[in-house]
């Protein structure tokens, strides 16, 4: 086993998981609310700063050899199997391990200020650094077994923050929703690794860290499941996990309806880091998914139609935080493009740059929602810009950066991932690439439209977030403005130095005119269709395409229809009907019961009090021993 001996590893978990026990046990009672909040934010700065400290010796390592682990203890251990609970530093995990901090940070200082007064403020942060550690658990496992656990973990957490103001039903039911989703994909994860670990046990493999499966996994080379071959089977498996935890097709029903948690927690969760976990999945297995190509297909086809299938939904949405959430579900499935065509540098350049303008959009929905006392309709907002101008001004730089306008993040992220599309050779999904670009900088036009310009279309004050939330804002427009220039000259040799370029061709010069104008179109739109009148007359025009793709193509009721109810019929008819209380309780436990009971009844009526009626029993049975026994 290669890599460096590095203590230091474990110092980046160790200080989220002592905020999640500190603020869950002692937090309201000793810390209140001050201390709590600073406490937790503090946590994740030292996670950060041992982040960068283990970052900073990587870089002083040769590029072919930039490795350090750290090995606290035997896990499992059952005759040649052997799991160890050990973390892993590369380039892969260091990159995400300082977005994950980095941004994290960023969004604990704001929530100190956006959760302020909330009886739950304990509760939140402490659910807020065990996200965090279990983040980390994932990008930083040197195992599967271990990775899952983080996996696991951030779906829980997920549940807890999603639910977070539980009183309230709906956010209740959208907890559950996001839970129950992502155990269908979590299921298909969970096969693949056990279908990886007993094939590679029967070629004599018993271990699972990363470095021996990439070692081993030729042998699974010809190898077949079910009359297909092993490897496209295994990744496929896996990739179906993606797709719930990621909220790609055809499990992304639950990302929306996560938007009834905290804004921060969408900020956080929903759009930084816990939906981009089957990204970093894909690019850590990309071994496995270098013997699958046809697996490789199915991710690059269902990344660019989840990625076309949010854009349109969010052109049309209301809700503010609707419409980045769909737009997640679209940058998301950029994301899953790259990994599909094997650019996976150019997945994770993405979705650091995502990262932080995403999270920008989100904080700023969040600073309009607060500023505007709980609203978030867009249609009943408006003319925020001279009330909120420094929200405005910070949502504007996530405004460009998100449509691609050079030289923000996204144009040089989206870009990169549009070429190598256009490169894989299949010209339907380059243009579906490209018109879903359009559609990004339409609706997000749209929304900075409807939100900050024009007119008022309420009666509501609204005022200016305080220091505490624009602060963070601030930091996370300035990577939204540099974090391109940045990832495309330093990120993309660091991760990949085969990926990093010393010029631009005139072919992918070509390209990149295209997706800019298409971006400036898409703006321009996004501007044209958000003055009332117009907006109202294609409305009425085309009135039954809008109330589709408003109500989201009634995928949910579609859901519902073919799968909910079917198996809530099956559950109470056949499985508490028929097999619980009919089988279970009705023929066993109370059927047991009925006999006992009837059979005692039958025995009592032998009770006589008679002796000579027990004498005369007692001889003829003493007759029939005698009788047997002869």
């Amino acid at each position: 086993m290669t890599g460096n001996f590095y203590p230091l590893l474990k110092w980046i978990i160790l200080p989220p998981l002592a905020g999640f026990v500190l603020n869950g046990g002692i937090g309201k009672r000793f810390l209140g609310e001050k201390g709590g909040g600073w406490l937790g934010a503090a946590a994740i700065l030292l996670a950060f700063i041992f982040s960068f400290l283990c970052f900073s010796d990587l870089l002083n390592l040769p590029a072919g050899h930039r490795l350090l682990r750290d090995t606290l203890f035997n896990w499992i251990s059952a005759g040649s199997f052997s799991i160890d609970f050990a973390l892993r530093f590369d380039p892969l995990s260091a990159v995400m391990a300082l977005v994950v901090t980095g941004v994290s940070f960023l969004i604990h200082v704001y929530s100190i200020g956006y959760m302020r007064g909330d009886k739950g403020f304990n509760r939140y942060f402490s659910y807020l650094n065990l996200f965090v550690f279990f983040m980390l658990i994932l990008v930083l496992a040197d195992n599967p077994i271990l990775m899952f656990v983080g996996w696991e973990g951030v779906g829980l957490c997920s549940y807890l923050l999603i639910g977070f103001w539980y009183e309230d039903e709906k956010n209740a039911a959208a907890g559950k929703k996001a839970f129950i989703t992502n155990r269908v994909g979590d299921a298909g994860f969970l096969i693949g690794l056990m279908l990886l670990s007993y094939l590679l046990a029967r070629q004599g493999v018993s271990g699972l860290d990363f470095e021996t499966l990439a070692l081993n996994i030729n042998l699974l080379d010809g190898g077949t499941v079910l009359g297909f071959g092993a490897p496209t089977v295994i990744g496929l498996l896996l990739f179906f996990g993606a797709t719930g935890k990621s909220a790609q097709f055809p499990l992304y029903i639950w990302l929306p309806d996560a938007m009834a948690g905290p804004t921060p927690v969408s900020a956080l969760i929903h759009a930084a880091t816990m939906v981009t976990a089957g990204v970093y999945m894909l690019a850590r297995m990309s071994f496995l998914y270098a013997l699958a190509p046809r697996a490789l297909e199915v991710v690059l086809v269902t990344g660019v139609f989840t990625a076309l299938l949010g854009a349109v939904i969010a052109a049309l949405q209301s809700d503010i935080k609707k419409v980045l959430a769909y737009s997640t579900i679209s940058q998301i499935g950029y994301m899953f493009m790259a990994a599909g065509t094997g650019a996976y540098a150019a997945g994770i350049f993405h979705l650091t740059t995502h990262a932080f303008f995403k999270a920008l959009l989100f904080l700023a929905a969040g600073s309009v929602i607060h500023g505007m006392a709980g609203e978030q309709e867009m249609f009943r907002m408006g003319g925020l810009s001279k009330e909120m101008r420094f929200t405005f001004a910070l949502t504007a730089v996530g405004w460009l950066a998100i449509s691609g306008i050079p030289p923000l993040a996204g144009f040089y992220s989206k870009d990169l991932v549009l070429e190598h599309v256009y490169a894989h050779g299949v010209p339907v999904l380059w243009y579906a690439g490209l018109a879903t670009a359009g559609l990004t900088a339409y609706y997000v036009t749209r929304l900075l439209a409807l939100t900050f310009l024009g007119g008022k279309n309420s009666e509501t004050h609204a005022h200016e977030s305080p220091l505490l939330m624009t602060i963070p804002m601030a930091a996370l427009a300035a990577l939204a403005l540099t974090g391109g220039w940045l990832g495309s000259k330093y990120l993309l040799a660091f991760l990949d130095p085969a990926s990093a370029r010393a010029e631009i061709s005139p072919e992918a010069f070509r390209l990149t005119m295209i997706s800019v104008i298409t971006a400036l179109a898409g703006v321009a739109s996004g501007f044209f269709f958000a003055i009332p009148a117009i907006s109202d007359a294609l409305a009425r025009r085309l009135s039954i395409a809008r109330e589709v793709v408003y109500n989201k193509f009634y995928v949910d009721e579609i859901y519902a229809f073919a799968v909910i109810r079917p198996l809530k019929r099956l559950a109470d008819k056949v499985c508490f009907g028929f097999l619980d209380a009919g089988l279970i309780d009705g023929l066993l436990v109370n059927g047991a019961a009925r006999l006992t009971y009837r059979t005692g009844a039958v025995l009592r009526n032998l009770q006589t009090g008679n002796a000579q009626g027990y004498a005369l029993t007692f001889t003829g049975g003493l007759i029939l021993l005698l009788y047997w026994i002869m």
